[in-house]
């Protein structure tokens, strides 16, 4: 598998997600709700009485959402960029480029993963410092960077990230609509949704140890996802067999 041959594919889904505004604007919305709105949330709470106790559950609850968006954030672009090819009839043309199919799946996952991935991180680093400043006071110290937080933003999101997007493409063999994709997609954040509300009516922790075994479960199924989707990304039928 060359590496080159697959950026070239990524830079050219780039080129043509730039364009698409509802893209843009949409990664642009959720961002500014995760980062923005939830440490004015936590404001609220730290002018409570006792909040010091209670504040750092809730950081890490919110902080969680990070997972939550690296999920979500993948599957307009992922969504678009098989099944947009299949309507507007460039797919084929591609297919029939000295490129494997492995390399047209690894430039088409880079070219879904890389902008959620970054602007997830930027988003993590103004959510990071927002908490800081409304919740100094409140608990004595700077309640970030610390592990947690590097461990949601390096390892947890990143691996969500790549299950959306190879999840994603096992629903783009399925469909040829793109919104139906995205709908069908979107509900990948049903699993990690349940775990925050499992968090929020203290069912679960979100410790340190809960972020790595929920990073060692989605390890374990983006490995099964990737190679059913490359199974299911056969260059041979692809044209005519999906629907």
């Amino acid at each position: 598998m060359r590496l080159s041959k697959a950026w070239i594919i990524a830079s050219k889904d780039f080129k043509i997600f730039t364009k698409k505004k509802s893209v843009i604007y949409t990664i642009i919305y959720f961002e500014a709700v995760f980062s923005i709105a939830l440490p004015f949330v936590t404001r609220f709470i730290a002018n409570r009485e006792g909040a010091a106790s209670l504040l750092p559950s809730f950081i890490n609850a919110f902080s969680f959402w990070f997972v939550i968006g690296a999920t979500l954030l993948p599957v307009g672009i992922a969504s678009f960029s098989l099944i947009g090819e299949k309507l507007q009839n460039s797919l084929e043309p591609l297919l029939a480029t000295p490129t494997t199919d492995g390399e047209i799946l690894l430039g088409k996952t880079i070219a879904a993963f890389l902008p959620a991935v970054v602007v997830n991180f930027i988003g993590a680093v103004v959510f990071c410092v927002l908490v800081d400043v409304f919740t100094r006071s409140t608990l004595g110290y700077l309640y970030y960077p610390n592990v947690g937080i590097f461990i949601i933003i390096f390892l947890l999101a990143p691996l969500a990230s790549i299950l959306s997007v190879g999840y994603n493409i096992l629903i783009s063999s399925r469909v040829n609509d793109a919104r139906t994709a995205y709908q069908l997609g979107a509900l990948m954040i049903l699993p990690l949704a349940a775990v925050y509300v499992l968090s929020e009516i203290r069912v679960i922790t979100l410790s340190t140890t809960t972020f790595l075994i929920i990073a060692g479960v989605l390890a374990v199924i983006a490995v099964i996802v990737f190679y059913l989707a490359r199974a299911t990304f056969q260059r041979d039928e692809i044209l005519t067999k999906w629907k």
